[in-house]
């Protein structure tokens, strides 16, 4: 807790005032930044207490401004747990944007899908999750300012968000599936028996994060909703080898699709 609030007071002291809507961009999918007017801009390694982004696509730069009218705080790449860090640093930041005044928190990924229907470039929100990663966010002591120790996840991903996501997809003429994502630690894609079997326990789609973000969101208080983009399809009858510069290719193609999603959910949402 001293980490976190020392990184919030240094945030407030650069500036960064009562933001409404935090927005975790991920792999491939930081170009939203350029529809915000930015006021203040810092690398996370200039961050006290702050985990530094190690993959190549994530810029690692928290981004504070305006997007639709509202005022945004904007993690341009996250942490994952394959990086080396612990389940509490990778999920500090919600934490720190909760304590700087966020009511909503968008999250977006790269994920490959096991769907047959979810075509590559597609974008899924998030229904709910499966978490097989190797640890939880919660273990330790728990601090009760916040939150319960045993948080109830039994609707994560608020449902009148994702509505209204629905909507502005409709509007927006994008496609938009709904599914369920699991969460597993990586940085290897699975094997055909691992699709088998992730499929077989009722996920449309994996990655390796946000599920731990999502779990601290509902800690805290903060609703909260996710989209996937489809980057790579996982079908283990006809399984094709993985390449990072197609997956890169594909959530290019989607990008635009979720900047429309989120642009029109921001301008729409009312907290």
């Amino acid at each position: 807790m001293q980490a976190i609030k020392a990184t919030t007071n240094f945030l407030k002291e650069q500036g960064i005032e009562t933001p409404e809507i935090g927005i975790i961009l991920g792999t491939g999918l930081g170009k939203l930044v350029e529809h915000v007017q930015i006021i203040k801009q810092i690398d996370y390694q200039n961050i006290p207490h702050f985990p530094v982004s190690t993959v190549e696509f994530h810029k690692g730069k928290l981004i504070y401004g305006t997007l639709e009218g509202r005022k945004v705080l904007v993690m341009q790449g996250r942490f994952h747990y394959y990086e080396g860090y612990s389940f509490k640093e990778l999920t500090m930041h919600v934490r720190v944007m909760k304590l700087l005044g966020i009511k909503l928190l968008l999250l977006s990924n790269a994920c490959g899908s096991m769907n047959p229907d979810f075509k590559n470039s597609s974008l899924m929100v998030i229904d709910d999750h499966i978490d097989l990663l190797p640890g939880n966010p919660l273990v330790g002591k728990n601090k009760d300012e916040m939150g319960s120790r045993f948080p109830d996840m039994s609707q994560p991903y608020n449902r009148e968000i994702n509505q209204m996501l629905h909507e502005v997809a409709k509007e927006q003429n994008v496609t938009l599936n709904e599914g369920v994502y699991v969460a597993v630690s990586g940085p290897n894609l699975e094997t055909r028996a691992e699709y088998r079997f992730l499929r077989t326990i009722g996920a449309d789609v994996v990655g390796m994060s946000t599920v731990p973000e999502v779990i601290v969101a509902n800690q805290v208080g903060l609703k909260c909703a996710a989209v996937s983009v489809i980057t790579d399809e996982c079908d283990p009858d006809n399984l094709q080898v993985a390449s990072i510069s197609e997956i890169l290719n594909n959530a290019a193609k989607a990008e635009k699709k979720l900047i429309k999603l989120f642009k029109g959910l921001v301008k729409l949402v009312k907290l």
